[in-house]
């Protein structure tokens, strides 16, 4: 049985008959020949076919949302009994939004040296696409805006706050200014992500709301290639303050901070809504609520010190 409601998960990420049955490491007539013994089990039609996948019947997506609870439950079973043996092992698998990528060592850093024996991959993506891999049990934990957009059904533990910071040049029209509101950022040629990510429609919505719009004349899925850009001096971007100060500000590239209004959005780990939860992911669970403080702290000691300033 697990095996085949692994064959319906295979179907509703991959979309396509052939690829499901390479990604669960069988032939396609396998894969069809044990879908069809689901459906002969469960006495209804769990597929639309054609020539090709056409999607689920609505009982093939009472089985699927069924599937996805039987099947993590069991990894979950298989990980905990795994884990009184040998302790936590095996592979954590964390897709965070860009802007929260490079937080990402502060929660992995001290898990590794409690567990020495966990490896990780991580992935970039977006917070819909984070929210579909957590669904379909393609990865263990994400790390995401917690406002703005229904999250669904996780659990979530707010890691910090992320404040918006003006990245631009010292000899830029705006360079030499302590804080900029966000009217005359909408001024601004910018460097910005693209429109599928939550950061950018977040900017977007903040300038909307200064009477302006977004004007870039760069996107970009990477946070990395806008940085390197705005390095140049011949750039601007908006960008979280954390971000900023973590992939290193120079002499000659400042961060200012923009008012009026001082937008804030949380930034959380999320993991699925299940009891009990995987032995690997609970632990990352513990340690996000023991690195939480450390880094909200951060950020209110550098926000009273620009304050000072």
């Amino acid at each position: 049985m697990i095996d085949k409601l692994d064959f319906i998960l295979a179907l509703a990420r991959e979309r396509h008959f052939g690829r499901a049955a390479e990604a669960c490491g069988v032939t396609q007539p396998t894969l069809s020949a044990g879908v069809k013994q689901l459906e002969k089990q469960m006495g209804v039609l769990l597929v639309n076919r054609g020539s090709r996948f056409q999607g689920f019947t609505p009982e093939g997506q009472r089985v699927l949302d069924w599937a996805r609870r039987i099947v993590g439950d069991t990894r979950a079973m298989r990980e905990e009994i795994n884990s009184l043996r040998h302790g936590l092992t095996g592979r954590l698998r964390i897709a965070a939004i860009p802007t929260a990528l490079a937080m990402v060592a502060a929660l992995t850093t001290p898990y590794r040296e409690r567990h020495p024996n966990v490896q990780f991959t991580i992935y970039s993506r977006t917070s819909i696409e984070i929210l579909d891999l957590l669904e379909n049990l393609e990865i263990d934990a994400g790390i995401t805006y917690l406002g703005n957009e229904p999250l669904g059904r996780v659990n979530a533990i707010p890691l910090y706050r992320e404040h918006y910071r003006l990245l631009t040049s010292a000899e830029a029209p705006l360079g030499n200014r302590d804080s900029v509101t966000w009217a005359e950022v909408a001024e601004v040629p910018l460097c910005l992500l693209t429109p599928d990510m939550q950061n950018r429609r977040i900017i977007d919505s903040l300038l909307k709301g200064a009477g302006g719009e977004s004007r870039p004349t760069l996107e970009s899925d990477s946070m990395i290639v806008l940085f390197s850009h705005v390095r140049t001096g011949r750039w601007a971007s908006v960008m979280p303050a954390k971000l900023a100060e973590t992939l290193g500000l120079t002499d000659t590239l400042r961060a200012i901070p923009i008012t009026q209004p001082e937008a804030v959005q949380a930034i959380g780990l999320v993991v699925p809504a299940r009891e009990p939860m995987m032995p690997i992911t609970a632990a990352l669970v513990e340690e996000a609520k023991r690195v939480a403080p450390q880094l909200d702290d951060v950020e209110m000691k550098a926000a009273n010190r620009r304050r000072r300033v």
